[in-house]
């Protein structure tokens, strides 16, 4: 589904090379854990994959296209970069679900499915309750879990997910991973996921494939 031919970015000040050229694919049914040191380029990798930096070289396809300039918001549709620190909009978490149908983008499609937003919730243990709870009361649990299935029910094919559980306590962190795992047994033979993690323990239960990063290099192959 994605790949990716000697994906290369430079720190546009200093010249300093941030990702070493990387060559990668990603196809339906993968589970990938990416583990590495801090600065190691983990992050770089999963935002030039998402397209949201300028690359330096190479290129990134879906389903063996390029991706043009133009069809770049309908790719972010199917590959859903999430962030550390989910970014939430004043209002309830329901207003929050609703936010991704007003895009452009989004318009023309179907528009927001309470039930299956609260099908989504159940698997993070949370009710359709969850939905009238203000956004600026949230933990940062429940921010992260709010942040996902506004991702989610939408319906993106493969998420780079960065670090989602690393601010968590263990409890949260335990249920993000259970929202996760839901989301991919839906439909396991068309969804995949590139996960950064720093918890060698988190990476054995989220990853098929162990994929490491060291100083800007990226290794596909299995761990040993």
């Amino acid at each position: 589904m994605l790949a990716a031919t000697c994906l290369q970015r430079r720190d546009a000040r200093t010249g300093i090379t941030l990702l070493e050229p990387a060559t990668l694919s990603v196809q339906a049914g993968d589970r990938i854990a990416l583990t590495g040191p801090s600065g190691a380029g983990k992050s770089v990798l999963l935002r030039a994959l998402a397209l949201l930096d300028p690359l330096d070289d190479g290129q990134v396809t879906w389903h063996g296209q390029v991706i043009s300039p133009r069809a770049v918001p309908a790719y972010r549709c199917h590959v859903a970069y999430v962030r550390q620190r989910p970014a939430l909009l004043p209002g309830t978490v329901g207003d929050n679900l609703h936010m991704p149908y007003h895009l452009r983008v989004r318009r023309h499609g179907k528009g927001f499915d309470r039930d299956a937003a609260i099908a989504l919730l159940a698997g993070a243990e949370r009710d359709a309750t969850f939905l009238d709870k203000n956004a600026a009361d949230l933990s940062g649990g429940e921010a992260q879990i709010a942040a996902l299935v506004r991702t989610l029910q939408t319906g993106p094919t493969v998420l780079l997910l960065d670090e989602p559980t690393a601010a968590l306590d263990p409890a949260s962190a335990r249920a993000i991973e259970a929202l996760l795992q839901h989301w991919f047994a839906q439909a396991p033979d068309r969804h995949a996921w590139m996960w950064v993690t720093h918890d060698p323990a988190q990476a054995a239960r989220i990853g098929r494939q162990h994929w490491k990063m060291v100083a800007g290099k990226l290794d596909t192959e299995p761990a040993r």
